[in-house]
């Protein structure tokens, strides 16, 4: 099975401001879905993909949040997904930070979060895509063998250093709209 591997800030719901950077939500009454979004998932999912979340939520780790909420914001991103008739099919966080926790296996750029779904779920990783915001994302999808959609959210831009995605888009619904065709 092929594989919409999607990363969540700034691809599936709005980054939120905090001090001097737009980052994750900490608060699960911060969570907005980025507008498309959902529709664009469900494109994906029209399409034949499996709908994979992943991302490096690092909070924890810069002692920025709880574990616990982190699982709140969690919760309410699946919630506002399913209210908007989206289900996925698997869900792969990297709670790690190099600065705090030491190197890993998961944290994007490595590919250990895509070969983990890859895995546990059975996807082709050569039919799959990655779409995110960051050169991290592309970096990822292509050390897993994935192809890479880059999109251009307005707050996150700053995340990227000269990544080129085998695709570029406005935000999710673009990028579907490209895959699915």
């Amino acid at each position: 099975m092929k594989a919409a591997f999607v990363d969540r800030d700034g691809v599936i719901n709005e980054p939120v401001w905090d001090t001097d950077s737009f980052e994750s939500p900490y608060r699960p009454e911060d969570v907005a879905l980025v507008p498309g979004a959902a529709a664009g998932l469900r494109r994906l999912r029209d399409a034949g993909f499996a709908l994979v979340l992943v991302s490096n939520q690092p909070a924890a780790a810069k002692g920025k949040a709880t574990h616990e909420a982190l699982d709140a914001v969690h919760e309410r991103v699946v919630d506002a997904l399913r209210i908007e008739d989206v289900q996925l099919d698997g869900v792969y966080y990297c709670h790690h930070h190099p600065d705090f926790t030491g190197p890993c296996e998961c944290r994007k750029p490595a590919p250990g979060l895509l070969l983990r779904a890859a895995d546990e779920l059975g996807l082709q990783l050569s039919e799959s895509w990655m779409i995110g915001d960051a050169d991290t994302d592309v970096a990822a999808a292509h050390a897993a063998g994935a192809h890479a959609v880059l999109v251009a959210h307005p707050q996150t831009a700053h995340r990227r250093n000269g990544a080129v995605g085998d695709l570029a888009a406005p935000d999710l619904a673009g990028a579907a709209a490209l895959i699915a065709s």
